[in-house]
């Protein structure tokens, strides 16, 4: 059965991929290629040597999907106290779409970015427990990833508006071409502690400029709550 989303509106858009709400599911999230950004031109604005990679290398619901699958082998369902559940692909009328999650709050609607969230509610000492949550769960279990970008991880909030969990939504998987369970412990501990100190970086950063009344881009940024 195909999906129709050539008509409907994205909640969200990053470089790569737009998201839609499942048509026939509230609680889910379809993932699909944006139409005016292909593999192709992906591979192409990569350059030498990393255009000489097979385009499927560049599909990066692809790699979501590869990636979530091995960690849920490895770690159980642990592992979506902090990352996205994925159900596999569905054919849309916009090419091959990744079923996921879709993160809500308990009053229903789609979960801040953590960006959104620090903008509009500051850097509470409960935000920063839900962040050393997160961070301690991706040191513990030794979470493959790009940097972690603070809108690529969302706000889910209870009914009170108390912080329910920090869930990574995008990101997953190692830049490498050498698969990153290959790598001895310690490398990966490593790898992991860069990405996690780069994250609380730029959440100082960004709390810094959210003082000094700096207004954040509209990336990551949910226009209609």
């Amino acid at each position: 059965m195909t999906l129709y989303l050539k008509e409907l509106t994205p909640f969200a858009q990053g470089g790569n991929r737009q998201c839609f709400v499942h048509p026939d599911n509230p609680n889910r999230c379809i993932k699909v290629r944006r139409p005016d950004f292909t593999l192709e031109d992906c591979r192409r604005k990569k350059g030498f040597p990393k255009n000489l990679k097979p385009l499927s290398s560049f599909d990066d619901n692809l790699e979501e999907f590869k990636v979530i699958t091995d960690l849920h082998k490895m770690i159980g369902g642990d592992l979506f106290s902090h990352i996205y559940q994925c159900f596999g692909f569905v054919e849309t009328d916009l090419g091959a779409g990744l079923e996921t999650e879709l993160v809500l709050d308990d009053d229903g609607r789609i979960s801040l970015s953590l960006k959104q969230y620090i903008w509009e509610y500051g850097y509470s000492d409960a935000c920063k427990k839900a962040v050393a949550d997160l961070i301690g769960f991706w040191e513990h279990n030794l979470i493959p990833s790009r940097d972690i970008l603070t809108h690529n991880v969302l706000v889910q909030q209870g009914a009170h508006q108390d912080i329910k969990r920090l869930v990574v939504i995008d990101g997953l998987g190692s830049a490498s071409a050498i698969p990153f369970q290959i790598f001895p412990t310690f490398v990966k501990k490593r790898a992991v502690s860069n990405k996690v100190e780069r994250f609380k970086y730029r959440i100082d950063e960004f709390v810094a400029k959210c003082e000094s009344g700096k207004a954040p881009s509209k990336v990551g940024m949910l226009n209609y709550r």
